[in-house]
């Protein structure tokens, strides 16, 4: 019998420039790096791994490089100005809106949910995903699950009929210089919600006790854990369904905050051997109970 694929999703957070979207999911480009390690770690079993990106960038990139052209006679123009007011632009323009399917948040979703039908014709529609977020993207899948999740709760069936695309089959979700806490404090602590396991029709040997994990660095300001910002968070970590892990990328404390190492998680490798083990307990039908 042929061993099953596992899908791997990978989305970018704010700090990604110059990005060009891709004619094709499977074309990698922010996470390429990190992709070949993962594979060449894994050996063998690489065979039965489909890597895909959901790259929404270029949704906002170009009124944000000719605001940035507008003002550099006006203002500093220095690689920490720009990557703050990208990411502030990124941030502010992800939410709803009255625009409907011309909002920002809708147009990123769609990315999202283009990238999840890809992957079932690499992997099946019953097929185990694990999703890596960065940063905002972490807000990005996070509200995607969710408004599945309401969208199942409000009608009794999935929104696509696929339980992959309705995301019902992710093993696992790992976070890594995630900022959702930052937007939260929109809601009172009690009425805040997490996403249920995204995995639930996964058959239970392949379904994981610790299913999110997010890694943070201390030093980076944009990146924070999830427990303390609410009481349900709190209690997902007592539970062991979440897991907040720091992690060091490298930098000397001394030279303080590069805004360009918001985006170093990518070739880290206290990132990427935990990446290997989440995938090989996938594989292996191994979980952590």
């Amino acid at each position: 019998m042929a061993q099953q694929k596992i899908g791997v999703i990978v989305i970018h957070g704010v700090g990604l420039k110059g990005q060009k979207r891709p004619t094709n999911s499977s074309e990698l480009t922010f996470s390429s790096d990190m992709a070949r390690r993962v594979r060449r770690k894994l050996g063998a079993k690489a065979a039965n791994l489909a890597w895909r990106e959901v790259v929404w960038s270029d949704i906002l990139q170009k009124r944000q490089q000719a605001f940035f052209a507008d003002i550099r006679d006006k203002t500093s123009t220095d690689a920490a100005r720009a990557f703050v007011m990208s990411a502030m632009s990124d941030a502010a323009a992800y939410r709803k809106t009255a625009d409907g399917a011309a909002a920002v948040y809708e147009q990123i979703h769609v990315r999202v949910e283009m990238t999840m039908r890809d992957m079932e014709a690499d992997i099946g529609r019953d097929g185990p995903v694990l999703i890596l977020a960065h940063s905002l993207g972490a807000h990005i899948v996070s509200n995607y699950i969710y408004d599945l999740q309401r969208f199942m709760g409000r009608t009794g069936s999935g929104r696509f009929g696929s339980p992959l695309q309705d995301m019902r089959t992710v093993a696992g979700l790992m976070t890594f210089g995630c900022n959702i806490p930052v937007f939260l404090f929109a809601h009172r602590q009690e009425e805040i919600m997490p996403i249920a396991y995204p995995g639930a029709d996964l058959p239970e040997d392949a379904q994981i006790m610790t299913w999110w994990q997010n890694f943070y660095d201390k030093q980076d300001i944009l990146a924070y854990p999830m427990g303390p910002v609410a009481p349900c968070y709190s209690q997902m970590v007592s539970e062991r369904a979440l897991r907040d892990v720091p992690i060091h990328l490298g930098r000397p404390v001394a030279q303080g905050w590069d805004p360009l190492s918001h985006g170093s998680y990518w070739d880290d490798a206290e990132l990427i051997a935990p990446v290997v083990h989440y995938i090989n307990k996938m594989m292996d039908g191994s979980p952590d109970r």
